[in-house]
């Protein structure tokens, strides 16, 4: 018996490869299926099955294409609609893998068809459960992203998920092992644990949401408390979950073509392509061609993509880092983002040599920011995320979330210089380009963020511990 969780940090996703007998079955996997069918060759394992969860909405699934590779049967929980062949199973419907048996256990409330999976070893003993978005570690599934679809409120679906856990999860034994499709970082849930693994009786005794004598009420208001909006590329990933979408490799084709400078330019024009530059931010701060907005690969770049751009179909061209561009391609295909036209061949360097305009990002260290604060009052902007910012900052900064930016440009002043940082630089970058792009030039990247500006001395709110906000 093989169960391996295939984690993918920048989507802070995990997928699953579980596998007994000559068969397998893949959970929730990734867009990118060669590492499945691989394993599963070296294995001499056939893919039988390859459930999931629900329709996801961060990232685009590999299930269409690896069905195609391998003949496997998509599975989903009860009330899925597809647009492809899929088995719709039945609540408590088994499913056998070699001595295994995955069980379907239907579990509303993050989504209407939203299912945990029971694995069941061959003499029936509860072993671990896969639980997508319905149970996390430390956390539950945010209850607000299906409820324009099925004409429920965010309440509604709160109320739902109640039920589930508490009639489909939390009469599991103790010793059930806990395999959740996120961890901390993403979008899906408030508060997620770092860890990705863990048993169901550590969470009965941590989750805030499992807890015993909680009211349905009780759990509504906690879950429901302090959700922000989610990112506005998360119904555009599922409606490809649904309905499906173009193979990886026409993806990589187009987006990996190198492109002169010219063709470039030429092509930035006429399709109205954003120029996604996804080099380090340091390198971007020193040059970059105008207009361009920065993502650094190297960063939480997938879900940033997601947010700061939104709409999947946009064009977009690339400059990478050397040697990077299919990575590039990839990691943006994850999260739906097909329409990739090229990268800039030779990079910046090719586009100087013809004589071509750049542009920078002025930045200031933490040291000379204390300095000029001691001698003037400074405009400050601080990019990091709500809770960050109450937890500790700057007296003086306002807040303006990365993730709302566009809701505060008449916020920024156009003449005067003002300064901008996050925790440690990278979202500050992302900020600057946007900013500039829309033609606000005097600003001050604050180099290192709040990491950077605490180690200088500068004076700064009381600490509040983010679990007691």
């Amino acid at each position: 018996m093989t169960i391996e969780q295939i984690y993918t940090g920048c989507l802070s996703q995990g997928a699953y490869y579980i596998e007994s007998q000559g068969e397998a079955a893949i959970i929730d996997p990734l867009r990118e299926v060669k590492p499945y069918v691989k394993k599963a060759k070296e294995n001499n394992a056939k893919i039988k099955y390859i459930f999931e969860t629900h329709f996801h909405a961060d990232f685009v699934s590999g299930h269409v294409t690896l069905a195609k590779e391998t003949g496997a049967t998509i599975v989903y929980g009860p009330l899925a609609k597809t647009e492809f062949d899929a088995l719709i199973a039945k609540d408590q419907q088994e499913f056998k893998i070699g001595d295994l048996t995955l069980t379907v256990l239907h579990t509303p409330g993050h989504t209407m068809e939203s299912t945990t999976y029971l694995l069941r070893d061959k003499t029936q003993k509860d072993l671990a459960i896969f639980s997508g978005d319905t149970l996390f570690l430390g956390d539950v599934g945010r209850p607000d992203l299906a409820q324009k679809a099925n004409h429920m409120t965010q309440e509604d679906l709160a109320g739902i998920l109640y039920e589930s856990l508490r009639k489909k999860i939390m009469p599991l034994a103790d010793d059930v092992l806990v395999y959740p499709a996120h961890g901390a970082g993403s979008a899906c849930g408030k508060n997620l644990s770092k860890e990705t693994v863990g048993t169901l009786g550590e969470q009965k005794r941590t989750n805030y949401a499992l807890r015993a004598d909680m009211t349905k009420e009780e759990f509504i208001k906690e879950v429901t408390d302090g959700l922000l909006p989610p990112p506005q590329y998360f119904p555009l990933n599922v409606k490809m979950n649904k309905e499906g979408y173009q193979d990886l490799d026409t993806v990589l084709q187009s987006g990996t073509t190198p492109l002169k400078p010219k063709v470039f330019e030429e092509l930035a024009n006429q399709k109205g392509a954003i120029i996604l530059d996804v080099r380090n931010q340091d390198d971007f701060a020193k040059g970059h061609i105008p207009q361009s907005i920065f993502i650094g690969i190297d960063g939480g770049f997938a879900p940033w993509v997601g947010a700061m751009i939104g709409d999947v179909s946009q064009a977009i061209l690339l400059i990478t880092p050397e040697g990077r561009e299919e990575e590039t391609v990839t990691r943006l295909a994850r999260v739906g983002f097909d329409n990739t036209l090229g990268f800039l061949e030779g990079g910046l360097e090719a586009w100087k040599s013809e004589g071509r305009a750049i542009d920078t990002v002025d930045g200031i260290d933490s040291n000379h920011l204390k300095v000029l604060s001691e001698k003037e009052k400074l405009t400050l902007f601080d990019v990091r995320k709500p809770g960050e910012y109450l937890s500790e900052h700057l007296p003086d900064a306002k807040n303006t979330p990365l993730d709302f930016i566009n809701e505060h440009m008449n916020d920024f002043p156009t003449e005067s210089p003002f300064y901008i940082h996050c925790a440690g630089g990278y979202r500050s970058m992302i900020a600057a380009s946007i900013l500039k792009s829309r033609g606000i030039h005097n600003l001050i990247d604050i180099k290192g963020g709040f990491g950077a500006i605490k180690k200088s001395g500068m004076k700064t709110t009381d600490y509040v511990c983010p679990s007691t906000l």
